[in-house]
């Protein structure tokens, strides 16, 4: 059986054979993992409460008001999602692919180029998750003082959500990445990401922006993940959430499709 070309063996073990390879390799250079978890968390104090201090509350599309930490978070939380599957399905994928050249010698075993893709990615979801589940528990402890985070108990669902972010930009990512040539074209890859996380809605909301830039933004996926972790965070879901969801995780399907293809093209030349 097959979906969008992505063969059913993902589902066995053979991908978890490459989370488990990965795992050995970080294993005694754990600070590499986690080290991105930090930077969404600097600018949550310096932004969220040092630039809040100053802003105040800011309005949700219901109508509502938050504090400005509050508003931020959810955002940075999809942020960290996002830099945890890029950073892996980037730079690293791309070194094992050019120059370890670990898969040409996995091929030579009963994996699929399919397994090979799947257990990638799901190593960088995992990574995403580490830095969402790092996000999380520093809002929870920040709760603790009275300063909480989340505004509603759907922000329990956060961290799926992260995932699912997480998942979007790791399919993606790792696509983007079989079209590398050389390590300069990473170049491209962060004009990208950084657009991305100053203008999806991350600081402030999009309504300061032109209508027809607002469609721009909307359409992007970092925007669809914040928006929905901003909405069960704050307690602020609508419609559109499927939408999010869907947009996601098509998002990751095709870029896992994109990689299989890719991989037995580059593999084979």
């Amino acid at each position: 059986m097959t979906v969008l070309g992505i063969s059913r063996s993902f589902v066995t073990t053979r991908p978890a054979r490459v989370v488990e390879r990965n795992m050995l390799v970080y294993r005694r250079n754990y600070m590499v993992v986690v080290s991105g978890f930090f930077e969404p968390l600097f600018y949550l104090f310096s932004m969220g409460f040092g630039v809040g201090a100053l802003i105040g509350n800011v309005p949700l599309d219901d109508g509502r008001s938050v504090p400005y930490a509050v508003f931020v978070a959810p955002a940075l939380l999809a942020s960290s999602a996002m830099n945890g599957a890029i950073y892996e399905t980037s730079n690293n994928f791309f070194y094992k692919l050019k120059y370890a050249r670990l898969y040409d010698a996995v091929i030579s075993t009963p994996m699929s180029l399919a397994d090979v893709a799947m257990g990638e990615i799901l190593w960088a979801l995992l990574r995403g998750s580490l830095y969402a589940i790092g996000f999380l528990a520093v809002i929870g402890v920040v709760g603790l003082t009275g300063l909480g985070l989340l505004a509603s108990p759907l922000g329990l669902l956060a961290f799926p959500a992260a995932m699912v972010v997480g998942f979007g930009f790791a399919g993606a990512g790792m696509a983007a990445t079989t079209f590398v040539r050389r390590w300069q074209d990473f170049d491209f890859m962060q004009l990208a990401i950084m657009p991305m996380f100053l203008f999806s809605g991350t600081f402030y909301p999009i309504a300061a922006y032109p209508a027809g830039l607002q469609l721009i933004i909307q359409a992007t996926p970092l925007y669809r993940g914040v928006h929905l972790i901003r909405a069960l965070t704050t307690g602020t879901p609508d419609g559109l959430l499927v939408l999010d969801l869907v947009y996601l995780i098509a998002m990751g399907l095709i870029g896992l499709a994109i990689t299989s293809r890719r991989l037995q093209k580059l593999l084979s030349a």
